[in-house]
């Protein structure tokens, strides 16, 4: 054989090796990511690394999680803040610096993260300076400005509700109680159904040396409604701290119990009241999550100066004389919100795709927001394709025509016109705002009609819109994607899709 005229090879056991580590590499992705909260009373971050694996089925370029460990959580830091209560970002990036040193990890070390800021952190002034902190990795950093009904979803996600409520089939409501705010969520076999939050919380005052040094408004009118005198640098009497928290226990309950609001819940809901549905629902199960949980279930017993330890066992006490349903540990309290990291996951488009203006290309960081049209049967409703629009944004705390977003949805039977005309129409008819300021119009559709139906708008319901619909890709809420440049010859746009994870 050695003497015949060509190439030939001898294949070793390294070799062999060799080519078992590149198959696996091209179909498995291993990232380091991080998940940071920063909220008006604590702040954390947690460093994991995610597993992801491509779909074998039809050679999809999808990629799934398979796996993720936890490598490192940080302590949980009680949020700074300087003298004119705006967070103290220098202390902020401090903490943030020294938790990747003792996590024993570089910034380049770690392939992508998400920045969930709640509360105080949203504050114009405050949003901007943090943001700064993560200037240098805001190409693979995603930041979740999460309002108060994103917060409700996230909780309710992170906490394991979520995962509850769909493996057991039962209806959960979850109650998240953080420092400022209450976040209430209704699952129902997985999905949720209602969202609502109220300002009671178990850091709207702090005491330190028998002095209130930090004093929230909603603890200042819950005071006035109970004729109780409190102000910054004045003792609080036992008794009137008790009066106060019974009070706030009595506001929670009452929300479990998704009665109508009294005077003082009315003035302290920062969310719409529970809808009217809210109150025929049955509940199953109780779950918690957030700071006070973590006392209500005995996973924390140290004192903060703040009211926490007060409030879970006033809870605790009204809800074993209550008739409500059991209370269940879904797994997670304080680190609900961001239990999740991003992580990248990459699709390609289908080729039935319509870009308007391909020079406006590629686009990050793009939130998305999934809607559900209903459109398993012949008759299309524009109107309630334009409310579902128009509730999705709401549940997701986005102000139309305030930024661009990307609607996300699947779509079902026919392509017919008439059919395919009133999703135009009905998604249309939801951002006016967008329309006008010529703000990119992405549509990342679950079928193949995305060329008909950006078409469509583009020609007949909203001519020169500026339309990006994409088809073949699935996304779901709480995912971020960054849409590349059209490839010639195909026709496709990679789409990068950056997902928070929840347990």
């Amino acid at each position: 054989m050695h003497d015949l005229e060509f190439q030939h090879l001898h294949v070793t056991e390294a070799d062999l090796q060799e080519v078992d580590e590149v198959a696996w590499t091209a179909d498995n992705v291993e990232l380091t990511t991080v998940g940071i909260d920063i909220g008006s009373s604590t702040s954390h971050l947690m460093f994991a690394r995610v597993h992801l694996q491509r779909l074998s089925s039809a050679l999809s370029s999808r990629f799934v999680v398979v796996d993720r460990t936890v490598l490192w959580k940080s302590s949980i830091l009680l949020t700074p803040y300087v003298s004119d209560f705006t967070i103290d970002t220098g202390q902020l990036a401090a903490f943030i610096n020294r938790s990747y040193s003792d996590a024993g990890l570089a910034r380049a070390d770690v392939d992508s993260g998400a920045v969930v800021l709640t509360g105080e952190a949203l504050k114009r002034r405050n949003a901007r300076a943090i943001a700064e902190l993560f200037s240098e990795e805001a190409g693979k950093f995603v930041c979740a400005s999460a309002g108060h009904h994103m917060e409700c979803q996230m909780a309710a996600h992170g906490s394991g509700a979520v995962r509850l409520s769909k493996s057991r089939g039962a209806t959960v409501l979850n109650v998240d109680i953080g420092g400022g705010t209450t976040k209430f969520a209704i699952i129902r076999n997985g999905e949720l159904l209602a969202t609502s939050a109220i300002a009671v919380g178990g850091r709207l005052i702090v005491e330190a040396a028998g002095k209130v040094v930090r004093l929230e408004e909603p603890a200042m009118q819950t005071a006035a409604a109970l004729g109780i005198d409190i102000g910054l640098g004045k003792p609080l009497a036992p008794e009137a701290r008790h009066r106060l928290v019974s009070r706030m226990v009595d506001l929670l309950m009452l929300m479990i119990a998704r009665r109508e609001p009294d005077d003082l819940a009315t003035r302290l809901l920062v969310t719409e009241p529970w809808p009217e549905s809210a109150a025929e629902m049955s509940i199953d199960a109780l779950t918690f999550s957030g700071g006070v949980a973590e006392y209500l279930y005995g996973r924390e017993q140290g004192r903060f100066g703040d009211l926490g330890v007060e409030l879970a066992h006033e809870l605790s006490h009204a809800l074993s004389h209550s008739s409500g349903p059991a209370v269940c540990d879904a797994g997670q309290g304080i680190r609900a919100t961001v239990i999740g990291a991003a992580q990248f996951s990459v699709q390609i488009s289908g080729n039935t795709i319509k870009i308007s203006d391909p020079g406006s290309l590629p686009i990050s960081n793009l939130p998305v927001i999934a809607c559900n049209f209903h459109l398993h049967h012949d008759h299309v409703d524009s109107r309630r394709v334009a409310h579902a629009v128009g509730s999705a944004l709401k549940a997701s705390d986005f102000e139309e025509g305030a930024s661009s977003v990307a609607l996300a949805f699947a779509w079902h039977g026919d392509p017919v016109h008439h059919r395919l005309h009133a999703v135009a129409e009905g998604i249309c008819a939801a951002l006016p705002q967008t329309l006008r300021q010529n703000l990119p119009l992405v549509l990342l559709i679950d079928g193949d009609v995305g060329m008909s139906l950006g078409r469509l708008i583009r020609y007949e319901t909203a001519p020169r819109a500026n339309v990006i619909a994409i088809d073949g890709v699935q996304l779901k809420q709480f995912d971020y994607v960054d849409i590349g440049r059209v490839i010639e010859f195909t026709n496709v746009v990679p789409v990068i899709i950056k997902s928070l994870l929840f347990k």
